[in-house]
């Protein structure tokens, strides 16, 4: 028998494999095991750590490249003009050195005041007083005054902060005062400058004349190394500022305004001229060096003597008004006639040295001293004839308490009527601390005229 005949197509696979043809760029991707929570935690750790990694280069970078730039700045002046460098030494040394002189541009400055700035408050009143060549000096009625001329008035006199006025009358004034002369406000002159708006009167009308409150100055919480003194809080006093140059503290100052510092004409001397130098570091209790305001404006006093160290005085306009806080605030200028009492307890503060030849102090430091008297301090057992009439004494006779190195250009402050006033400026000394030879101020008292001038001049 025949074998039954098979067709053709049943031999043929029912799902033939059709041949593969390789297209270019694909490829199979090669068959791993899924990765276990152990290896992707430690993928996770190598990310981080390379992370870390770079941020702690980073930090180290840019750490070296401050202090780098602080020693150039310290060592040399960069002419941006010419592209190159000078020793600081010849920079604000009365050459150009620089391409168009910009290394003499940005110094400090010296003014000799030659008027009578005409606005002044006068004893511990605070009565406001006015000024023209031909009267002189005359209190100003309570008459006809109206709120706007007390803003106007405060914005004549520097730092103001919800100013305000009250009557007080004459009979209860000191007897200088009591028998004028007076002048009172023209009506219709509430804008005008108070000096100018005034017309004499040989009595006031209303009995009383103007007392002024002009900002929140001096005012603070409460609070009670500076050779002998204790660690201070910067909120207790928050007009204590550190002028530093190079990244380093130099001097202490005092903010007036939220633009104005107070220091001493004698923390500019050598080659401490150069503006960009200088940074102003407020608001800390721990001295820093970071951060800071920068200043456009150093004025010594013209007539500063570095010989005799009198008229130690100079101001610093920042380049930008501080933000006022509880750790920055400006201290009261003290009115004319302030009237000191005898061994009045005054406080001064500092980062200067704990002791003669010592360091400075990383943490503010505070002390109360007492004033000494004019006499006791020009006698030939202390001082002598050194002491003029720009200066006050403030202290102990037999040492131990005394500021020091550093803390020149710093505050000497006293309380009254709620508020602190800024009596001195710490200006120079016999060491530290040492008996009969007590620490010498700058009468801030004395040099009103010029402070009001600076400022009133420099906008």
């Amino acid at each position: 028998m025949w074998p039954a005949q098979v067709p053709e197509d049943s031999i043929r696979p029912l799902n033939p494999t059709l041949p593969v043809v390789p297209r270019p760029g694909h490829h199979r991707r090669p068959m791993t095991a899924p990765k276990t929570p152990k290896e992707k935690a430690s993928k996770k750790k190598k990310i981080i750590l390379t992370v870390l990694v770079v941020v702690v280069l980073l930090g180290i970078l840019v750490t070296a490249a401050y202090f780098i730039k602080q020693l150039i700045d310290s060592k040399y002046f960069f002419c941006k003009s010419s592209v190159k460098f000078i020793p600081i030494d010849k920079a604000c040394d009365g050459n150009n050195d620089c391409s168009g002189g910009e290394d003499e541009l940005s110094c400090l400055s010296s003014f000799k005041v030659n008027t009578t700035f005409p606005v002044r408050l006068m004893t511990a009143q605070q009565v406001l007083q006015v000024y023209s060549p031909g009267p002189g000096w005359r209190s100003v009625c309570s008459d006809d005054w109206a709120e706007q001329h007390t803003q106007t008035a405060c914005k004549q006199l520097g730092y103001t902060y919800k100013p305000k006025s009250t009557s007080v009358r004459v009979d209860t004034l000191l007897l200088p005062l009591k028998t004028g002369p007076f002048t009172a406000i023209r009506p219709g002159t509430t804008k005008t400058p108070i000096h100018q708006a005034t017309i004499d009167r040989s009595v006031c009308k209303s009995g009383s004349v103007i007392s002024l409150s002009c900002s929140d100055c001096g005012q603070v919480g409460f609070q009670e190394r500076v050779v002998g003194g204790s660690d201070a809080f910067i909120e207790d006093w928050p007009w204590q500022v550190s002028l530093q140059q190079g990244g380093q503290h130099s001097c202490g100052g005092s903010l007036v305004s939220p633009r104005w510092v107070i220091t001493a004409a004698h923390c500019f001397t050598g080659s401490k001229k150069e503006l960009s130098r200088w940074r102003v570091v407020s608001g800390r209790t721990y001295i820093g060096t970071l951060g800071g305001s920068y200043v456009d404006r150093i004025i010594l006093n013209a007539n500063y003597d570095p010989a005799r160290n009198d008229y130690d005085i100079a101001m610093m306009r920042l380049s930008s008004p501080i933000s006022v806080g509880v750790s920055r605030k400006p201290v009261c200028l003290p009115p004319k006639a302030f009237g000191l009492p005898s061994q009045a307890s005054m406080s001064v503060t500092g980062w200067g040295y704990l002791e003669e030849k010592g360091k400075v102090s990383p943490t503010l430091q505070k002390a109360s001293i007492p004033l000494i008297g004019r006499l006791k301090c020009a006698s030939p057992t202390v001082y002598g004839s050194s002491i003029t009439q720009r200066m006050i004494c403030a202290g102990f006779l037999d040492g131990g308490v005394d500021a020091c190195q550093g803390d020149s250009g710093g505050p000497l402050v006293y309380f009254a009527s709620s508020q602190w006033h800024l009596v001195g400026v710490v200006s120079w000394g016999v060491g530290c601390a040492r008996e009969r030879k007590p620490g010498v101020y700058s009468n801030v008292e004395e040099m009103l005229n010029w402070i009001r001038t600076v400022v009133e001049k420099n906008p």
